[in-house]
């Protein structure tokens, strides 16, 4: 995923919400809070409110030193830990919203974590699309050679249903790719086979 400005996964991973404490009293932003005040830009979020923000927002609240950031639940302790023991059975699309951006997400928040926490981040990401990536390109081309007729109700569909919107897009070219070496290879065998005769 880009950071493209017209990049619609861009703009969907910045939709995401992220939890952040405020150091200082902020005025004039209460409206941040949801409350049902109508003059709620009169309001004052004060230390050390806990609100979750979007993340196109986040980014200057954070750069500003206004508020800390809590890293996301998609990318805490239980995440890890479930992703360490077994990669394919985190359903990512689940974990977030919106299309199921996981590794997009992720992706921004590593862009503003201080270095060390964005090498941990980086590692996550790394880790899980490496530990993954094999299963959605097998499962891809068995359906692929399946067709119509592969939609069974099982452990395979049930990872499907939880890949992360990248890993959907490289299911999709993995099964193509796996339609069109299969097509290529039945043309071949039939023009090989009509020049022996």
């Amino acid at each position: 995923m880009d950071n493209d400005y017209f990049s619609i996964d861009a703009i969907l991973a910045e939709n995401q919400k992220i939890q952040c404490t405020f150091k200082v009293d902020v005025p004039e932003v209460g409206h941040l809070g949801g409350g049902n005040d109508r003059d709620a830009s009169a309001i004052l979020i004060k230390a050390p409110a806990k609100l979750p923000i979007p993340m196109w927002l986040a980014y200057i609240i954070l750069l500003s030193e206004w508020a800390d950031l809590t890293i996301p639940a998609p990318f805490g302790p239980r995440v890890r830990n479930a992703l360490k023991a077994d990669p394919r059975s985190v359903r990512l699309s689940a974990l977030v919203g919106a299309g199921g951006l996981w590794y997009g997400f992720g992706k921004m928040i590593m862009d503003i974590l201080d270095d060390e926490q964005a090498n941990i981040m980086s590692d996550v990401l790394t880790k899980a699309f490496r530990g993954r990536l094999t299963e959605v390109i097998d499962q891809a081309q068995h359906f692929a050679a399946l067709g119509v007729a592969g939609s069974a109700v099982d452990a395979a569909q049930s990872f499907r249903e939880g890949l992360d919107g990248t890993e959907r897009e490289l299911f999709a070219l993995a099964q193509e790719s796996s339609k069109r070496t299969k097509r290529w290879y039945e043309n071949h065998d039939r023009t090989r086979q009509g020049t022996r005769r």
